[in-house]
């Protein structure tokens, strides 16, 4: 059972029902973590929209996905691990890939530079060495890339929180942290 409570189209105010009827009708159900957020429209709206612009950048589905595997791995979010490995596979991501995810790497050689370059980021606060940097730029990203990849950091991280904060019933199939895809 959630520690914060899961706001649901029953419980929810005027503003919080239009929120969830809006992601209702979008992704065809609403996960337990937006519910969540609802608490707070103000917060639900402004994830919403730096999700929605975050998507429509250069870094594609899989990567992204492969950015969000690894650190809820890494963050230890069962919630967010479960989302992503189903929505990874939705991507494209095999169970070898997602397993590489994981681990911190991808099978794919420019990807598995984007994934350790979020990890970093994380296992260091953002401060990363000139030579990650470097390592990303020879590996072809740019610094419009290397911005976005931040900013899905920052998005895993902050849902990342929220899920084990919360302690939210996960509503995806369920992978355990120390069991493989």
């Amino acid at each position: 059972m959630s520690r914060i409570n899961v706001v649901t189209l029953e419980t929810a105010n005027a503003e919080q029902k239009a929120l969830l009827e809006a992601i209702q009708s979008q992704l065809g159900m609403v996960p337990n973590f937006l519910k969540v957020f609802a608490n707070s429209p103000v917060a639900l709206r402004a994830f919403l929209g730096l999700h929605g612009v975050a998507n429509e950048g250069s870094l594609d589905a899989a990567t992204r996905e492969r950015i969000a595997l690894a650190l809820a791995q890494q963050n230890a979010c069962e919630y967010c691990l479960s989302a992503h490995t189903a929505i990874g596979r939705k991507a494209g991501l095999t169970g070898d890939e997602i397993s590489a995810n994981r681990a911190g790497t991808s099978q794919d050689a420019k990807a598995a530079i984007a994934v350790k370059f979020a990890r970093s980021l994380v296992e260091h606060s953002g401060d990363v060495t000139s030579a990650e940097i470097a390592e990303a730029r020879a590996a072809g990203y740019s610094d419009a890339d290397l911005v976005e990849i931040i900013t899905h950091v920052g998005m895993n991280v902050l849902t990342n929180i929220l899920g084990k904060a919360s302690r939210l019933e996960i509503d995806f199939p369920k992978v355990a942290l120390n069991a493989a895809p």
